[in-house]
């Protein structure tokens, strides 16, 4: 449909100079030797169509409208003397660039632009290039695929869990393993040996360890050797861990080495699954979640143990051009005193946390798992929220944290999207 429509309109806007498309909106007159008017590509490449403007360049790739700005065309240039290949970096000094710079000439054949600047230096972008590189093109685009998931879901998904030598061993592994914890938040190692050493080789195949006041590996009962709930036998709460991190831990791993009586299973809940049921049912929350930040505390003084950590931000984290939901901060337990916002935003942003504390806390959302030695849990701390039920008896637990940006490197290695 639409390559007929623009076929019209090529025919019946030939030759009718400064008249504008129906879908270009109306903007200043560019200043150009040349009046304003839409240009085609080719006869035969119906799918792209430009304008000058007095500051961007309007180009209409397929479906997508991009506008983009002569700075940044200059800036972005590939040319061997702009860009090295070899190292992927820039070598253009964009200080240097004139801010009221414009293309002497544009041209645009079926697959490339073609731009000459003031000074002789040509640019030149592929037209796909563009359109994934462009912020229209990212607006469109998903940063990172997953799956939403609440129990029922999950269950019948069928995620297998990957064996410890297939992990360990050969790529094939690896890779299905990180493709289940990129879409699912969580994914699981089995037939590991039961000790602290074995779990810190597995986590090291995907990522740095992250030392933190917690230590390198931490390994807990319940004796309360450290100020926190965890280290107890109560029940806790679902909560994403170390909110009061200015960047939380990206991702957490699980490792039940022993238990000595009842209770103590894990519970899981997709915090995005949750945010996104709230952005359904009442998007004005959804905002004001993504817009307030908080302060969350930790204090810590027992034993030789002596911390203070204060992280800031709001409990969902959006990335601002195309909306997606990268981060969720949310733990009851360190929250510290709201003392961010004013009085009039104060009760709307209890209304917005009690909704989608209602979402989290639906049954239906909450996925139980027990703990057994040799079965290794790794947690998106990002996404998936935690908690477990209260235990009698003799538990140990090994873990660490791992770095976000190395799993995610690790995952990109491998050719997937991350």
């Amino acid at each position: 449909m639409w390559c007929q429509r623009l076929a019209w309109l090529l025919r019946g806007r030939r030759g009718s100079a400064g008249r504008r498309w129906p879908w270009l909106p109306r903007g200043p007159r560019p200043v150009l030797a040349a009046p304003a008017r839409c240009h085609p590509t080719a006869p035969a490449s119906p799918h792209c169509a430009w304008q000058l403007h007095r500051d961007h360049l309007e180009l209409r790739y397929g479906s997508t409208v991009m506008r983009l700005d002569f700075v940044w065309l200059r800036d972005h240039c590939r040319s061997a003397s702009c860009y090295n290949a070899k190292t992927n970096q820039r070598s253009l000094d964009t200080a240097s660039v004139d801010l009221a710079i414009q293309p002497q000439a544009v041209r645009v054949d079926e697959t490339t632009l073609f731009l000459t600047w003031p000074d002789g230096h040509v640019t030149r972008y592929g037209l796909e290039w563009l359109a994934r590189n462009s912020y229209e093109g990212q607006k469109q685009q998903v940063m990172h695929p997953r799956i939403l998931w609440n129990a029922e879901i999950y269950r019948q998904a069928q995620v297998p869990s990957i064996d410890c030598r297939s992990f360990l061993e050969t790529d094939q592994g690896l890779k299905e393993f990180l493709q289940n914890f990129l879409l699912y938040g969580i994914a699981f190692v089995e037939n590991v040996t039961p000790t602290k050493e074995d779990t810190e080789i597995l986590a090291k195949r995907i990522s740095i360890i992250r030392e933190t006041i917690y230590g390198r590996m931490w390994y807990f009962t319940s004796d309360f050797s450290r100020g926190d709930t965890a280290y107890t036998k109560l029940a806790l709460d679902r909560h994403t861990d170390t909110t009061y991190f200015q960047e939380p831990c990206g991702i957490q791993v699980f490792h039940c080495l022993k238990h000595e009586g009842t209770g103590g299973r894990t519970l899981l809940v997709d915090g995005f699954h949750a945010a996104e049921q709230v952005l359904r049912q009442a998007p004005e929350h959804f905002e004001l979640l993504a817009k307030v930040p908080l302060k969350h505390e930790y204090v810590e003084n027992v034993g030789g143990c002596h911390n203070h950590m204060i992280g800031v931000g709001p409990v969902l984290n959006v990335y601002p051009w195309n909306k997606e939901l990268y981060l969720i901060r949310y733990n009851n337990y360190d929250r510290a005193v709201i003392n961010t916002v004013p009085h009039d935003v104060v009760r709307r942003w209890y209304q917005a946390h009690r909704a989608l504390t209602a979402e989290l806390r639906r049954p239906d959302n909450e996925l139980w798992v027990k703990l057994k030695p040799g079965k290794v849990l790794f947690v998106d701390n990002w996404r998936v929220l935690h908690g477990r039920e209260a235990f009698t008896g003799y538990r140990q637990l090994c873990g660490c944290y791992l770095t976000r940006d190395d799993v995610l490197n690790t995952a990109r290695l491998l050719g997937l999207q991350a």
